[in-house]
């Protein structure tokens, strides 16, 4: 007997048997007895005659499988790579008899192409699969629907994988696990990569079939999401504005967040009634936030910064009714929109898509630890903005009944300041809070107070207080705060923060193996890089070509004439042999030098590339820039090309950098404006240049854009510092064009000679100044307090 019919035997043996129209007496309860276990084996003896398990191999045999599966049989993938299949998983089975659709072996099932799964049906399960290597041709790689006659209920996906399943063109939107229906399950998963338009994981509400769904995500890891460069790139969105009124009860529960860098929401919640517990939050460049709907509860989840980031975010507050309780916050230095907690200010009379009113809202029994400015209120207030923003969008309404209560904040270090706030905090009381710091901020109350706290330290990054302080206040419903951050009950033993001591046994902050699958490990082992020797242009090509990812290529004379395209894919140092006798590169390629790819990397360090002023030095591929490069340029010389660096729209840059370099005799620099939608995004994360000389650069030095007006689109990050610019730019026009980008240093650098009439427009509502630059014949820096933008929605 195999494994399924075993279980199914366990299973039914255990079922109770209750016959309303006789009553056994003790004389023949035997005889009947008999009569009954006969009747039920029969019952079982049948029931494992129909169900079946069903190897098959291809489409064509999947499809038949599915079409006359019952309750109860054993769909299997025999192990393999299956190619553009898109699967249509139907059927009826029960709570003791699921019909699964499972590997092989786990982890052997590859899907790959164009291919998705689409779920419709009663108690249909689906394990082992491992997508790569491709997309959806749809609107999702799983989905809980077919169509809306067949609907997933009490149907999972579990110990699965999809890795890197992302679009060829990051514009395109798509959801890689979309629910649908009611009371189902994504478990035990290993999900990361997605670098395209939209949520990872969506659930939808739109239908009375879909509300009061009870979906349950719980024990997935949520590998590193890339930053996307804008909205829309959420690791989870429950709910959208239009059903944000919805009750919705999903529970998010024991999944881990790791590196989830999408956009500034790693979260997006925007139902009613859901739950998120035990989850924890590493390293991850944004929040979780209660975006919509109204009575969510956050308990006994950890967020996990590094002390130094200030993209590392917590919990942001909108909205009604929620109770954010047992919560471990460290090293977490975020502001505003990240900060560790950010309480915003709504909008009277908000639309459902804009920001309501924080009201009736509970914050009680949390921990921040080494995390100095953990309180944030009123973010996004902007009254100062009227000028420029329609009434319907000025946030004026500031939080109202909301209470922080026997809360712990804790610094090694002096922070006196565990408050900012950007208008009156008059709506939220404080009850026995405390600090081991005084509180020096205006917002003063007997409900914060300074107290002396001996911490121990339990593992890497987990701190707790050595002894209870246990006069803690009792508010209304307190009585339901019943366990601490692992369970320990709170009615016998009380304590201010997130913990109780003693704490009991095996309490670890964070395992990651309680999180993802049984079979696959994303630990990748380092490998030492390679390094090729090349000494004339046809063996600089084929290094380039062969060369592994992390590998470099060393230029061992001194010129080289290079007269085709230079395809970057991977990561790759392109470095002088002798740096204080740099090699120079002279390209005759007609369009590029460098064409840069998705995942391609290229570090040139010590070394001159030149070219023939028709072509740019680094240009990304016109269409399919699918995943994010990089471009590090470091003491070296680029000239006599027409563009520095020219992108396509849809191209995404984590990281430029230009030091200690000098560039000149081009038409322009760093041409990153191609995101012209004005729907907040922008077609690099960070541009710093440092150090570097930019001499007869005929347009812009950089010109970098990111258009619409939308608050919680934070990013664009340019630093330009201790550089010298002269004889550039156009007669009149803007040296440095940075327009909407919301994060700038202009410092320190040198500006001579320029024919322009503005070096830059900086956005003074975003801090943004010009430091210690030494301006001589070259027009000015002009601030403009309040951008006008055009309004996203």
């Amino acid at each position: 007997m195999d494994e399924l019919s075993m279980g199914v035997l366990r299973s039914t043996t255990n079922m109770t048997i209750v016959n309303s129209h006789y009553r056994l007496n003790i004389k023949d309860s035997m005889n009947k007895s008999l009569l009954v276990i006969s009747a039920f084996l029969l019952l079982v003896v049948a029931h494992l005659a129909t169900a079946k398990n069903i190897l098959v191999s291809n489409e064509a045999q999947l499809n038949a499988a599915i079409k006359n599966a019952n309750a109860g049989d054993n769909i299997v993938f025999k192990n393999g790579t299956y190619q553009d299949i898109e699967i249509e998983f139907y059927g009826e089975g029960t709570a003791e008899n699921p019909i699964v659709l499972r590997a092989e072996t786990a982890g052997k099932v590859f899907i790959e192409g164009q291919s998705n799964l689409k779920i419709g049906g009663q108690y249909l399960f689906v394990e082992g699969l491992h997508f790569r290597n491709g997309y959806t041709p749809s609107k999702a790689v799983i989905r809980f629907k077919i169509d809306d006659e067949k609907i997933a209920f009490h149907s999972k996906v579990t110990n699965s994988v999809i890795e890197e399943f992302t679009q060829l063109d990051r514009d395109v939107s798509d959801h890689w696990v979309e629910f649908w229906g009611q009371h189902n399950e994504l478990s035990n998963n290993y999900i990361a990569g997605k670098s395209n338009f939209g949520p990872t994981v969506m659930v939808q509400l739109k239908g009375n079939q879909h509300v009061n769904n009870h979906h349950q995500i719980v024990n997935n890891h949520f590998g590193p999401r890339p930053r996307k460069g804008g909205p829309h790139g959420e690791t989870m969105q429950i709910g959208d504005s239009s059903t944000s009124m919805t009750p919705s009860y999903t529970n998010i529960e024991n999944n881990f967040f790791d590196r989830c860098n999408g956009e500034v929401e790693i979260i997006s919640s925007k139902s009613n009634f859901n739950v998120f517990k035990h989850n924890i939050f590493f390293e991850s460049e944004g929040s979780l936030v209660l975006r919509h709907g109204n009575y969510a509860t956050i308990d006994g989840n950890v967020f996990i910064g590094d002390g130094e980031s200030e993209f590392f975010g917590g919990i942001r507050v909108i909205n009604t009714g929620h109770w954010i309780t047992n919560n471990y916050f460290y090293k977490l230095k975020g502001e505003k929109f990240r900060a560790p907690i950010a309480v915003m200010n709504g909008i009277p009379k908000s639309p459902l898509n804009r920001y309501n009113q924080v009201t009736d809202t509970v914050v009680a029994y949390n921990s921040w630890i080494e995390s100095p400015t953990p309180w944030y209120f009123s973010v996004g207030s902007n009254v100062d903005q009227s000028a420029v923003l329609p009434k319907s969008e000025i946030r004026s309404a500031r939080p109202i009944r909301t209470l922080f209560a026997n809360n712990l904040i804790y610094n090694s270090a002096k922070a006196e300041y565990p408050i900012y706030h950007y208008d009156k905090v008059d709506g939220v009381t404080f009850k026995n809070n405390i600090s081991n710091h005084d509180n020096k901020t205006d917002v003063q109350s007997d409900g914060i107070v300074k107290q002396a706290l001996i911490m121990k330290t339990i593992s890497d990054g987990f701190l707790v207080p050595s002894t209870n302080h246990s006069e803690v206040y009792n508010g209304f419903d307190f009585d339901k705060i019943e366990t601490d951050l692992f369970g320990a009950k709170r009615a016998s033993n009380q304590a201010v923060g997130a913990t109780i001591s003693p704490l009991s046994k095996n309490s670890v902050l964070v395992d990651k193996t309680k999180y993802g699958t049984t079979w696959f490990s994303a630990e990748q082992q380092p490998r030492e890089s390679k390094v090729f020797k090349v000494a004339n242009s046809s063996e600089l090509s084929n290094a380039i070509r062969r060369a592994s990812s992390g590998d470099v290529i060393e230029l061992t004379t001194s010129d080289y004439s290079v007269t085709d395209t230079l395809d970057i894919d991977k990561k790759i140092t392109i470095v002088s042999a002798d740096k204080n006798n740099k090699s120079t590169i002279n390209f005759t390629a007609k369009n590029t030098a460098f064409s840069m790819q998705p995942k391609g990397h290229l570090l040139l360090d010590h070394v001159i590339i030149k070219g023939n002023k028709n072509q740019n030095a680094f240009t990304t591929l016109d269409k399919y820039m699918s995943k994010a490069y990089d471009l590090s340029i470091n003491n070296s010389e680029i000239s006599d090309f027409k563009n520095v660096l020219e992108v396509s729209k849809g191209s995404f840059a984590d990281n430029i950098v230009v030091l200690d370099s000098i560039i000149k005799n081009t038409q322009n620099g760093f041409l990153l404006n191609q995101e012209t939608n004005d729907k907040g995004d922008y077609n690099s994360e960070f541009v710093t240049i440092k150090n570097t000389s930019f001499i007869n650069v005929s347009g812009s030095v950089i010109d970098y854009y990111r258009g619409g007006y939308d608050e919680s689109t934070i990013g664009g990050n340019l630093v330009f510092a201790n550089n010298t610019v002269t004889q550039s730019g156009e007669k009149g026009g803007t040296l440095i064009k940075n327009r909407g980008i919301v994060n700038l240093v202009l410092e320190g650098n040198t500006f001579k000679n320029n024919p322009v009439k503005l070096i830059a427009i900086l956005w003074g509502d975003k801090g943004q100044k010009p430091v210690d630059n030494k301006i001589s014949n070259s027009g000015k820096v002009e601030i403009v307090q309040n951008l006008k933008l055009k309004l996203m929605y």
